[in-house]
């Protein structure tokens, strides 16, 4: 991937492309979309700045005063952040977190109406590393169902990082509710700062042909994404993928590594995650729990080992937790690990 992105800076494949995405990369995303269980054409994939310029986009072409966005909370920040860019709000539904941070459906089909026009699933979840199965993205799929103006938002960024076997494809569950599926380059393939997602519009019943102008004609003002970013991500759709099995193991035993260190921690615990690279950690400490923006700053100041705040993720039902990264080393987790506990202790 590296290789194709040099190659494509050497040879002057500097200029724009066209808006939508290179024709090569389109079509290589269709086909790995076709992969996942669904009808997916080049036509339907367009490519964006990642999955956050995506969102941008969606938003803009869906929603005005007084529509209203349906997002687990805790969520990726954006999902609050933009809908007020354009007078809508967002509405945040529970997952819980007793029983892997799965969604609480009940709580969605008590704050669904006519006025939510995106229903969001993050699948596996950033923050919480949670992964929905076939079940639960039907039961998704038919709360939307209801609502003939609701679309599905599949943010799947993390598709490659399931560590459960159950992770599914919510377009290729869906036979009558519109979804617009997320996804890139920098989570499964580690390039976050190559800066190159990508939604794919999955219309089963030709309802999304007002989005899908709007969302052409913002992606024409723009211009483009890079260029040769998009040729590199193009080599890793293409080419030899066996180097990825290697790398979820690491992540996987660094997983269990965390979960280990996790329990022997006086003040913290933590549901298991099934999928990403996140765990989203229970401050058991009342001291703690009620602050935890609190709880990261001292750690940052005097341990130097900076964690993210719950309550960043969501106000109310991220608080009294803190987002933890397992991408580095045992070694490096360990004396991360050392340092928290020590805080701990110091503070208790």
């Amino acid at each position: 991937m590296v290789d194709a992105y040099v190659e494509a800076l050497q040879s002057g494949r500097n200029g724009y492309s066209p808006s939508y995405g290179l024709p090569e990369l389109r079509q290589a995303i269709a086909v790995d979309e076709q992969r996942k269980g669904w009808d997916a054409t080049s036509d339907d994939i367009y490519v964006c700045h990642g999955v956050t310029e995506a969102l941008q986009l969606i938003f803009a072409a869906v929603l005005d005063s007084g529509s209203k966005v349906l997002a687990p909370g805790p969520h990726y920040p954006p999902y609050m952040a933009y809908p007020q860019m354009y007078g809508a709000s967002t509405v945040e539904y529970k997952l819980h977190a007793d029983d892997g941070w799965k969604p609480d459906f009940d709580d969605i089909e008590s704050k669904m109406d006519d006025d939510v026009r995106l229903l969001v699933l993050i699948n596996p979840n950033n923050p919480c590393g949670s992964v929905c199965g076939s079940e639960d993205v039907d039961r998704m799929l038919a709360i939307a169902r209801s609502y003939p103006n609701c679309i599905l938002v599949a943010d799947e960024i993390y598709d490659g990082l399931d560590f459960t076997g159950k992770h599914v494809s919510v377009a290729s569950r869906s036979k009558d509710v519109p979804v617009i599926a997320l996804n890139g380059v920098s989570k499964v393939y580690y390039a976050p700062g190559w800066r190159i997602g990508y939604m794919a519009i999955h219309d089963p019943v030709g309802r999304m042909a007002l989005v899908r102008d709007g969302l052409e004609r913002l992606l024409r003002s723009r211009l483009c994404a890079s260029t040769p970013a998009q040729l590199g991500y193009l080599a890793g759709l293409t080419g030899e993928k066996s180097w990825m099995r290697a790398y979820s193991e690491r992540v996987q035993k660094q997983r269990n590594h965390c979960l280990k260190r996790i329990e022997e921690i006086d003040g913290l615990e933590v549901e298991s995650p099934g999928g990403a690279f996140y765990m989203f950690v229970r401050l058991t400490d009342p001291q703690w729990a009620n602050d935890d923006k609190q709880f990261v700053l001292r750690l940052l100041e005097e341990e130097h080992v900076l964690l993210v705040h719950g309550s960043g993720f969501s106000p109310e039902l991220g608080r009294g937790h803190v987002r933890l990264v397992y991408l580095p080393s045992v070694e490096v987790l360990d004396e991360a690990f050392d340092r928290i506990g020590r805080f701990l202790e110091r503070h208790r």
